[in-house]
């Protein structure tokens, strides 16, 4: 282990300073984590933009919530995560909600925001999209598992915190979820787009305290 390994501080240790109204630590802890939220969040969603502004508001949600949170784990990510399903089940109800409004409005044209038209953002957004048409046919238990575990990454034990359920139950939802995604169209379940890091905007326009 290296010096800067040995040196390194934990989550919870952050997380201490954290709840102690250090913005410099929850700095370290966004950097840590902020990437892994934003591509989970777009696999969630299918649309960077989306996956950005979710993104912020889960770090926001975590530091208005500083002196509430117990860290009881090595890695504050299952929770964040956790935060992030959440906020993307309300944002999706929140955008069936705008759209029945919408159906009901006349006709207008929608001008493309120029900072999505970038070719590769399109590309993954197109093959998300896709994919999540597949994936919305699981059961929302299955959805969150297969999500943690396979497109997180994350490990049996971290996905059972992040979800609050014994990790017997994520193995049977995973293997649950991989045999109906393969019964509906032999899907590889990892397809999920690049990674990208937060565009730094995000961090710039208000997104640490």
């Amino acid at each position: 282990m290296s010096g800067a390994e040995a040196n390194r501080r934990t989550d919870a240790e952050l997380w201490t300073q954290v709840s102690n109204d250090d913005p410099a630590a929850f700095g370290e802890l966004f950097e840590r984590h902020a990437d892994a939220v934003y591509n989970h969040c777009f696999r969630r969603t299918g649309s960077w933009s989306t996956a950005e502004d979710l993104t912020s508001a889960v770090f926001l949600d975590a530091w208005r919530r500083r002196r509430e949170i117990t860290v009881t784990t090595d890695s504050m990510l299952p929770w964040l995560l956790a935060v992030a399903n959440n906020d993307v089940r309300n944002q999706q109800r929140a955008l069936w909600r705008r759209r029945r409004l919408i159906a009901r409005l006349p006709a207008v044209v929608v001008q493309p925001d120029p900072a999505d038209e970038a070719a590769e953002r399109v590309d993954d957004e197109h093959t998300m999209r896709h994919i999540l048409k597949v994936f919305r046919k699981l059961t929302a238990d299955e959805q969150d598992v297969l999500a943690l575990c396979v497109w997180a990454e994350l490990s049996y034990a971290d996905a059972a915190v992040a979800l609050g359920i014994p990790v017997g139950t994520v193995r049977s939802r995973l293997a649950r979820a991989r045999q109906q995604l393969r019964k509906l169209t032999g899907l590889d379940e990892g397809a999920a787009g690049a990674p990208r890091r937060v565009p730094q905007e995000g961090v710039e326009g208000g997104m640490l305290p």
